[in-house]
């Protein structure tokens, strides 16, 4: 199944399902163009940008209330806490202290930026 996104000023506000058939070309390659052109036959025109289920492409599987950066051609989820910062490699944002490797469960405290056990 292929996944297109539609965008509207930046942010997805919904992703849908087009079967893989109706945007592979008669040389049997995917096109996202077809995926595009058949959104707009199914839905209404829009910005539909495809988005990729495994994050082969534009980094990320995009969410409703991501944002489409079209400079990084990306998929990027909000901001979860003001410490984080977003890593220009993968487009997801990185904690300022990493997750403990110790197999116990932590959440996020924004307030001491550090995890905190959850018992």
């Amino acid at each position: 199944m292929a996944h297109f996104t539609k965008v509207e000023d930046g942010i997805v506000t919904g992703v849908f399902v087009i079967a893989n058939d109706e945007i592979v070309d008669e040389n049997g390659v995917e096109q996202e163009s077809l995926g595009i052109a058949r959104c707009n036959e199914l839905m209404g025109e829009a910005n539909w940008i495809q988005t990729s289920y495994n994050n082969n492409f534009r980094k990320n599987y995009a969410g409703k209330g991501y944002v489409y950066d079209k400079t990084r051609d990306a998929f990027i989820a909000l901001q979860p806490y003001l410490s984080w910062s977003l890593n220009e490699d993968t487009c997801q944002w990185d904690a300022p202290v990493a997750y403990p490797d110790d197999g116990k469960m932590y959440r996020w405290d924004e307030d001491t930026v550090s995890w905190v056990e959850i018992n």
